[in-house]
């Protein structure tokens, strides 16, 4: 299960966002690589979320059920 993600972290600078582990950005233990992952507010601002980036489901059909 995968932790959820902060929305609007205090200092999203300090920690790698590229997996569930969170690491500080001088200790990446993930092997991630050599860079941190920055969080979704570093990239695209403030009003991120409300870009519609959310993962759209499928309708199911009573057929397949």
């Amino acid at each position: 299960m995968t932790k959820k993600i902060a929305l609007h972290p205090k200092h999203p600078e300090r920690i790698c966002w590229g997996c569930d582990k969170y690491c500080p950005a001088d200790s990446l233990r993930c092997g991630n690589g050599s860079e941190r992952t920055p969080h979704p507010v570093e990239l695209f601002g403030d009003d991120w979320q409300e870009w519609g980036l959310d993962a759209v489901e499928k309708p199911v059909d009573a057929a397949e059920r």
